[in-house]
């Protein structure tokens, strides 16, 4: 096995969505009135109560401590409709709320609203965007949606766009590929193929999404490349219809393995009818349940 398949087998890669810039948050007053008071005042029931503590707790989201804690509580707040849409979003009352400065709470607001799920206004101030606003590309997003009541929305809405990119994206690759590309893609089929042998699905998804982002990142069309990180994401927490990206099986490193060769010759027709044949749903079986991502 080489450097890089062994390095994959024992490590997975750590995912930084980095931090939004200054925006509208920065520029627009925030409504200050009692929150008795407001109309439409969020309802926080239910919500963690110990962000206060969790920078001492193991994990997080992103490794971001409270301030990717916050981001990754509001965000599943805002998409699961716990904070409908127009709601007014205080940060001194989200601060008091989870125990973390008015700094973080504006931070954590600013990534929200770079995402497309909140907007400041002047006189009005914070509020949670409706849906149609939202990034729905955004791999937290994705994820959110996924583990929400939106969860089979948003799983057959990433399948249908899997289905629709990434055959193309193979053909588009085929030939495409530089030598270090074409190993690396041979290295995560040999992941997967070990994976099988040993009972691995975890270390079998991470390769799986490897393989598949490597794909569309060699295509030479820079849109299509662009998607490489979302199609990862969906991975991670697809569900949906079963497919050979979804059990480790041989015949799904088959498959990986036959989309390999037809790239390296240039087989553009037979890369995307194998990619095609990967994600087609397996009648037998309806749906699984995915596990969230590890941050």
């Amino acid at each position: 096995m080489t450097t890089l398949a062994h390095t994959m087998m024992t490590a997975a890669r750590p995912v930084d969505p980095g931090l939004a810039g200054h925006g509208e948050l920065d520029r627009y007053p925030y409504a200050d009135a009692p929150g008795g008071d407001r109309p439409g005042t969020p309802n926080w029931d239910g919500v963690d109560t110990e962000m206060g503590r969790v920078g001492r707790r193991a994990g997080g989201s992103r490794g971001r401590g409270l301030h990717g804690q916050l981001v990754q509580q509001l965000g599943q707040m805002i998409v699961s409709g716990d904070l409908g849409a127009d709601r007014p979003l205080v940060p001194e009352e989200i601060g008091q709320r989870f125990e973390v400065s008015r700094t973080v709470v504006r931070e954590s607001l600013r990534v929200l609203e770079a995402k497309g799920l909140v907007s400041a206004r002047p006189n009005v101030g914070t509020r949670v965007r409706p849906v149609s606003d939202w990034n729905l590309l955004d791999p937290d997003i994705i994820e959110w949606r996924a583990f929400g009541p939106q969860r089979d929305d948003q799983r057959r809405e990433l399948s249908e766009l899997r289905w629709t990119i990434e055959p193309l994206a193979a053909r588009l690759a085929a030939g495409h590929g530089r030598e270090d590309v074409q190993q690396r893609l041979a290295d995560m089929a040999e992941i997967m193929s070990h994976a099988v042998a040993q009972g691995d699905s975890l270390t079998f998804s991470r390769a799986d999404a490897e393989f598949h982002a490597l794909v569309l990142q060699i295509t030479g069309n820079r849109m299509l490349e662009h998607l490489s990180g979302i199609v990862s994401s969906a991975l991670q927490v697809s569900g949906g219809p079963v497919t050979g990206c979804d059990r480790p099986t041989d015949a799904a490193v088959g498959l990986h393995l036959a989309v390999v060769d037809a790239l390296a010759t240039g087989d553009g027709p037979g890369a995307e009818a194998a990619m095609r044949q990967l994600l087609t749903p397996h009648p037998e079986v309806d749906r699984v349940v995915p596990a969230p991502r590890e941050h």
